[in-house]
């Protein structure tokens, strides 16, 4: 692995660790605090740029979208069946 490698590698740790308080929150009260115009973009742009990322076989840059795009999903989730209660 190289250096650039490396970088974007604990770089995608980081921003996809972000996530990870929220989202053990989120199932843990059953409640999504995030607004839902930020959900549905942040979901909507991962996904999009996790297939981008897979069409010029960026596995990092692929991993980190997936992952992101999959907790904000939760997230995602959580919000819509709110709404429905």
């Amino acid at each position: 692995m190289n250096g650039g490698a490396l970088i974007g590698l604990v770089g995608m740790l980081l921003l996809v660790s972000a996530w990870v308080p929220q989202t053990w929150e989120t199932i843990k009260t059953r409640k999504c605090p995030l607004n839902m115009g930020f959900i549905l973009i942040y979901v909507t742009a991962s996904t999009l740029l996790t297939v981008y990322s897979y069409i010029i076989g960026d596995w990092i840059f692929f991993a980190l979208n997936f992952l992101a795009a999959f907790q904000s999903a939760i997230n995602l989730t959580v919000k819509l069946m709110e709404k429905k209660r």
